[in-house]
């Protein structure tokens, strides 16, 4: 499948992945802050998000098999992957089935267990909106506001809303009816590997997605793997903590990579 992606700078080559309903765009902003400092960034919508292609198949597999190809389609040799939640479970997928094609790891809040399900009232919400009935951003907004309390979640969703081409309707740029279905393929744990790859392990300091057991559980799997967790930050560390993020990321790159 052919990724859409968005592409900085120049250098040793990084690629970012984002989480369930994100989107490459939700990375722009750190992308050329690594651009800047090196780096060929290259940020990946992954399949049935963003601009990427709609697919009926949608699965760890796939995934890490898209990444595989845009790698050898960019001839990019030993990248470093950055994956944000599902997108880093892609990342540990892909390791476990192509371990020599990357440089370096980087998992940001997301473990290799299995996880419940956990976004009945996003998808919940995403269904209630009616592109049929609907006509604005503001009143998808009212329609979210009824499901969800929280704001960052709601703006987060909004972004994925845009005009079809040659129509008067909205929609989400997600497949919003493939995910529905499949949402249980997401959940599911990476299977048991070792690698001697360098791995960063990014926690928010407010997220409970990483435990103490799951990061026991990463250090059996990664014999050189660190942990790092960044204050004021949930889930979406990135957002809640650039900052802190960012030179998180750059300095286990300058120690680890050379």
């Amino acid at each position: 499948m052919q990724l859409a992606y968005r592409e900085f700078g120049s250098g040793k080559p990084l690629i970012i992945l984002h989480g369930l309903f994100g989107q490459s765009d939700n990375w722009n902003t750190l992308a050329k802050k690594f651009a800047e400092n090196g780096f060929r960034v290259f940020v990946l919508d992954q399949r049935n998000h963003g601009l990427s292609p709609h697919s009926e198949e949608w699965n760890y597999q796939v995934m890490a098999e898209d990444l595989k190809d845009f790698i050898l389609e960019k001839q990019l040799d030993k990248p470093i992957l950055l994956g944000h939640s599902m997108g880093g479970k892609t990342v540990l997928f892909f390791n476990y089935l192509f371990p020599l094609m990357a440089n370096a790891l980087i998992i940001v809040d997301i473990a290799a267990r299995a996880y419940k399900p956990h976004h009945q009232k996003v998808l919940e919400a995403l269904h209630a909106v009616n592109f049929n009935l609907i006509k604005t951003r503001k009143e998808a907004e009212q329609i979210l506001n009824e499901h969800i309390s929280d704001f960052g979640t709601k703006q987060f969703l909004l972004k994925n809303i845009y005009w079809k081409e040659n129509s008067t309707l909205m929609d989400w740029r997600f497949n919003l009816k493939v995910i529905s279905e499949k949402y249980d393929n997401i959940g599911v744990a990476v299977p048991k590997s070792e690698s001697s790859l360098s791995t960063l392990i990014i926690k928010g300091e407010k997220s409970d997605y990483i435990t103490d057991e799951d990061y026991n559980d990463f250090q059996q799997r990664f014999t050189q793997c660190k942990l790092a967790t960044i204050a004021d930050a949930g889930h979406w560390v990135h957002a809640e903590n650039p900052n802190a993020f960012f030179e998180t990321v750059i300095k286990f790159v300058k120690d680890s990579i050379h």
